[in-house]
């Protein structure tokens, strides 16, 4: 009997659906398993490019998970998979609104009980805290984290500070000024390599082993920049904050939460341009002295498909 695999995700960009593409590929191509793939639709669709203003508008519902309204899908509570591949992106350091949405419905919850699932985000390098809250929204749903696959933006930390808001708003990954703010996205080579994990998979599967949180250790699934954390954290309660203030307004769209987003966006660029290079050049100084915190970390983080 074929191993039946269910690959779901939204992709805004397209990127993370290409990223799917070769990771699945070796699955799509195995005569030992049947995948089916679903792609979650919001009845108010999210623009690409985002205009600006509509773009920092969005974050307060992100950061409390307000689940938008998806467009029914082509599946049974009932259906029972071997494996369940979910594919998101990270919006606002929280996954993105039409992932939190499906996973907090009723079909979710039947579908991933009791069900191995494999996590795979492509963005930029603050995944953590949103990895974070998915795991939670799976363990609501009664599904085991087996894996996770975590793509980020060739363009580091700084570059894709600006790079990667610029390609959300034009449509275009760059590099420009000759260079000076980088290309946006994620390698192509490291997409391409994807098709390993996809390797890996279709091997356990076709001999039958059991799929546990050994599937993907080893394979360099996911790199912990430790010296974010605490800038995670910050923006975190930040977003949170002012996320709050800007619910209570009114809801998204309401002209007075306008004013309210274009101060926050101010505020935002001088906090992380001063924040985050004070935060690194702490992190650098302390970290001989908590080598033993950071291994903690980076172990926690790194789970459940760590080297």
């Amino acid at each position: 009997m074929k191993k039946k695999v269910l690959v779901v995700h939204y992709s805004q960009s397209g990127q993370l659906s290409d990223v799917l593409r070769h990771f699945v590929a070796p699955l799509a191509d195995s005569d030992c398993i049947e995948l089916r793939q679903v792609f979650l639709r919001p009845k108010i669709d999210y623009p690409f490019p985002w205009p600006f203003l509509r773009f920092f508008d969005t974050f307060p519902e992100a950061v409390y998970l307000d689940p938008p309204e998806l467009e029914p899908l082509d599946l049974d509570g009932n259906d029972r998979f071997d494996l369940i591949i979910l594919g998101y992106q990270v919006w606002f350091l929280s996954p993105s609104l039409p992932t939190a949405a499906f996973l907090q419905s009723p079909l979710a919850h039947s579908l991933l009980r009791d069900t191995p699932v494999i996590t795979v985000i492509a963005c930029r390098d603050m995944w953590l805290l949103a990895q974070e809250q998915t795991k939670k929204l799976l363990a609501a749903c009664g599904a085991y984290l087996v894996g996770n696959v975590a793509l980020v933006d060739e363009a580091g930390s700084i570059g894709s500070f600006l790079a990667t808001p610029i390609w959300m708003m034009t449509g275009k990954k760059g590099p420009r000024l000759g260079g000076l703010i980088p290309r946006a996205g994620v390698k192509q080579e490291q997409i391409l390599d994807c098709k390993r994990f996809g390797e890996r998979i279709e091997s356990m599967l076709r001999e039958n082993r059991t799929i546990d949180v050994t599937l993907l250790r080893n394979l360099n699934a996911v790199k912990i920049n430790t010296k974010l954390i605490a800038t995670e954290r910050a923006a975190r309660r930040s977003f949170l904050l002012w996320g709050g203030l800007l619910r209570a307004l009114g809801p998204q769209g309401a002209w007075i939460r306008r004013p309210v987003v274009a101060f926050y966006f101010v505020f935002l660029v001088v906090l992380l341009v001063t924040v985050l290079p004070v935060s690194a050049l702490l992190k650098t100084l302390t970290g001989p002295f908590m080598r033993k915190r950071i291994a903690v970390q980076t172990a926690y983080f790194s789970e459940p498909s760590g080297n």
